[in-house]
């Protein structure tokens, strides 16, 4: 979320500090089985830059995973996320950083190993928001001023998720009765079926509440977080969703977006994404990997900003709370058809 491409989660790429590693150097593979390392391993990725800026970003990346591992290390940029899963079960890519429900299915399907979280202001998950421009219906208290970290912006929160004057956590799950007051026939806005923030865990945590979010609601598709927010800013929605706190991207064309939009509701923690590897790989090449790529963020002030340019991360962790991407399956499941 945050730039386009990143927020909808966005990805990165790994590796790890081993120089001089000879050809006939041996090691276990994940799958158990002794192997020589390859000459080059292939990074698939769905950078948040676009056109000629490309090149350009990836280069300080992939130079310092090669020089570092003492193999090629390749970058392929992905058409979105999905694909990135196909690159891994064909072969054409080993590494692959994606969304969590990317992550989800290449354990699922092709037995990748989850090695990297993806960490976000210090964040490895983020809760879906939800948004209001009818406080009086919503809010069982007057909305409460909090700073957002990331960008120092104040904004508006009710129903005690966020303490006055403090700063803002985005901890969820919070306030969820509060979505039992959406009334019959109210318009709520609901991005594409794909997005976990903005369609998915909202959907379940509506439904949860006893709401019919078929029958029961008007939805108004939008496109993005960004839209979620000026749905409900302009008055075409009473309600939306988007990703914590999706209202930063909106503050040059709605200035007062923090008086007129309030935040009411948190879902279920939402997990970042984060970076898989083939089962092919040699597990020394996966632990040096996993190493550099936790340190990379460190090594540099370049390397600070090339992550966060790239792939809108300030950091990755080895801590990767596997459980909250299987819970992500349990609620892909649900939308599966």
């Amino acid at each position: 979320m945050r730039k386009s491409l990143m927020f909808t989660g966005i990805a990165a790429v790994a590796a790890l500090a081993l120089a001089g590693c000879s050809s006939s150097a041996e090691s276990p593979a994940a799958a158990g089985t002794d192997t020589e390392w390859p000459e080059s391993i292939t990074i698939s990725l769905v950078p948040s830059v676009e056109g000629e800026d490309l090149a350009e970003a990836l280069d300080p990346l992939t130079a310092y995973l090669s020089e570092n591992l003492g193999i090629e290390v390749k970058g392929v940029v992905a058409s979105d996320y999905a694909a990135t899963v196909e690159a891994l079960g064909t072969d054409q890519a080993q590494v692959i950083i994606t969304d969590a429900g990317s992550l989800y299915n290449a354990m699922d399907r092709y037995d990748a190993q989850l090695i990297l979280r993806d960490v976000r202001f210090g964040a490895t998950s983020y809760a879906s928001v939800a948004y209001t421009n009818n406080p009086d219906k919503y809010c069982d208290d007057a909305p409460a001023m909090s700073t957002y970290a990331a960008s120092g912006i104040e904004l508006s929160y009710c129903n005690g998720i966020e303490e006055e004057g403090a700063e803002a956590t985005g901890q969820g799950p919070a306030a969820l009765d509060a979505l039992e007051k959406i009334s019959k026939g109210t318009k709520v806005a609901l991005q594409a079926a794909t997005s976990p923030a903005g369609y998915q865990y909202p959907v379940v945590a509506m439904r949860e509440a006893g709401i019919d979010t078929d029958g029961d609601i008007t939805q108004i598709p939008v496109e993005g977080n960004n839209n979620a927010v000026l749905a409900v800013y302009n008055g075409d929605a009473e309600v939306s969703f988007g990703y914590w706190d999706a209202r930063t991207s909106v503050t040059t064309e709605a200035p007062d977006v923090a008086q007129k939009v309030v935040a009411f509701a948190y879902t279920d923690m939402i997990p970042n994404g984060g970076v898989a590897v083939s089962n092919t790989l040699p597990a020394d090449l996966v632990a040096k990997l996993t190493t550099l790529m936790d340190g990379y963020a460190d090594s540099s002030e370049e390397a600070k900003t090339v992550m966060f340019d790239l792939v809108g991360l300030s950091d990755w962790t080895d801590q990767t709370a596997p459980e909250e991407i299987t819970r992500y399956g349990d609620i892909l499941a649900q939308f599966a058809n």
